[in-house]
């Protein structure tokens, strides 16, 4: 990890995810930091995982692991907008992960908010896989907290 850059999944971050095949695959193995845990969705597209952080964070690199044959290779990244008293997902940026067993690393772009966000949803729009499941070993997102 960068010198300037920390991890922004804490055990305060609430993390929720569209579907889980069973509780031996559940969304608490996506950030535990074992090689040999996961998180498997349930068959069907699209996928997603939302993290709720507890300060404003500023995402600047995204890391994931997934299982081959399991993966999301398209991922569209949307972040929480507040206007007009409401609230609302928008998309921020895509990645496109390759069909591997190893750790992939994503850099982010800036985004055009005045201060950090709260919340983050990754959501896979396609998979390798034919039924549309998804598995992912490891998940990690590291940036800056907004100290704004």
């Amino acid at each position: 990890m960068s010198a300037d850059l920390e991890s922004l999944i804490t055990a305060d971050t609430a993390i929720k995810v569209s579907s889980t095949l069973d509780k031996s695959v559940g969304k608490k193995y996506l950030v535990d930091g074992n090689p040999e845990t996961c998180w498997t969705s349930q068959q069907g597209l699209p996928q997603h995982i939302q993290l709720n952080f507890t300060r404003r964070v500023i995402p600047q690199r995204i890391l994931l692991t997934f299982q081959g044959g399991f993966v999301g290779t398209q991922c569209s990244l949307y972040l929480e907008f507040e206007g007009g008293g409401k609230k609302d997902w928008r998309l921020w940026t895509s990645i496109y992960p390759e069909d591997v067993n190893r750790r992939q690393i994503f850099d982010l772009p800036p985004f055009d908010l005045d201060v950090g966000l709260s919340s983050l949803k990754l959501v896979f729009e396609q998979s390798s896989d034919f039924f549309g499941r998804i598995t992912v070993y490891d998940l990690k997102l590291e940036g800056r907290i907004d100290t704004s």
